[in-house]
């Protein structure tokens, strides 16, 4: 009885082992602020307006070659939305909109990544904003340069969906529901493509 086990306790010693490795190699991989971006672009009476987010962070897990067991997971903190103009800026945190002191962060959480071609795939899983959660399948496309890997994609969402622009702001002739997703994520320690 005892002998049988030790070849099932080995076995899982060196599967236990080769997850660790490969996590080790995953915890490489980082997010480089300096060269990342998250924009949001909503129209306002028709007019294009371009926001950003200042801070934000990424826990990234990614195997090229094995998309379908990596993993991404995003964490935006709503109090840095900025649209450049101080006035508006200040009302962006406010319940109406972003709602910062209960909400004070949006996460996404990939589900699946599957491979769509030469450097594409698909990532979904759920965005969650202001206590609203929905499943989003995001394209993005990946190049390498040198030690940085960069993320790159735009995807849309219905901001009423997640209660951002409450009230009198839920009318869509002054504040368009669709809103623009973009991001430019520059990444290290990602295997080569």
């Amino acid at each position: 009885m005892m002998q049988s086990s030790l070849p099932r306790l080995a076995g899982m010693a060196l599967a236990g082992a080769a997850l660790l490795a490969a996590g080790s190699a995953f915890a490489q991989q980082k997010l480089v602020p300096e060269q990342s971006e998250i924009v949001f672009v909503s129209k306002q009476m028709g007019v294009p307006v371009e926001g950003r987010f200042k801070k934000f962070d990424a826990q990234v897990a990614f195997d090229p070659a094995k998309p379908a067991t990596s993993k991404v997971a995003f964490t935006v903190d709503t109090g840095s939305a900025t649209l450049g103009v101080k006035e508006t800026d200040a009302e962006l945190p406010k319940p109406v909109w972003f709602n910062v002191p209960k909400f004070p962060q949006a996460t996404f959480q990939s589900s699946a990544i599957k491979a769509v071609g030469a450097g594409k795939y698909e990532v979904a899983g759920k965005l969650s904003i202001k206590g609203a959660a929905h499943d989003v399948v995001v394209p993005v496309t990946l190049t390498q340069s040198g030690a940085i890997t960069t993320a790159a994609g735009s995807f849309a969402i219905k901001r009423l969906a997640f209660k951002i622009g409450e009230n009198e702001w839920a009318d869509t002739s002054m504040v368009a529901d669709e809103v623009q997703v973009k991001f430019k994520l520059a990444l290290t320690g990602v295997p080569k493509l």
